[in-house]
């Protein structure tokens, strides 16, 4: 997993994405601690014929905060044909698996594609500090329709 995870890291270096995604260093070792990680938080990979075609977690459960951080990266090759949105849906899932009633993210400015898709989705937005913004959701239960049964 850790060379794939290094392959992923290095093409969103090649494409400059380092200026938008850096929640910690896109390196090979940080590869090798994200897919030997054990603990709380929680690491996710979309995989297709053994490349990574994106990463996300949600973090901040170990050091014992009650609404995780998000975050999310799309290869640059997959970019635009609803990856990203599905991968949301699953990281919105599995905090509320783990009980978070809510969620947060920080964007640059910037990134225009990506506060599209955040407040498409219904990310609150507003100023955060050094060009970013912050972003919370809050994780409605899913419920069951009124008259879905026989």
């Amino acid at each position: 997993m850790a060379p794939a995870l290094a392959d992923f890291f290095h093409a969103l270096r090649e494409a400059g994405d380092e200026s938008f995604f850096h929640p910690h260093p896109l390196t090979s070792p940080e590869a090798d601690a994200r897919a030997g990680y054990r603990g709380q938080d929680l690491y996710y990979v979309i995989i297709e014929a053994g490349a990574i075609l994106g990463y996300g977690f949600l973090r901040g459960w170990d050091e014992g905060y009650a609404v995780p951080s998000l975050g999310i990266a799309i290869h640059p090759t997959r970019r635009g044909g609803g990856l990203g949105r599905m991968f949301m849906h699953v990281l919105h899932e599995a905090a509320r698996g783990r009980g978070a009633s809510r969620v947060r993210l920080t964007v640059d400015q910037r990134n225009v594609a990506a506060r599209s898709l955040y407040e498409d989705l219904g990310y609150v937005i507003e100023p955060g500090g050094d060009g970013s913004l912050v972003g919370v959701l809050t994780l409605e239960r899913p419920t069951l329709a009124r008259n879905s049964l026989p």
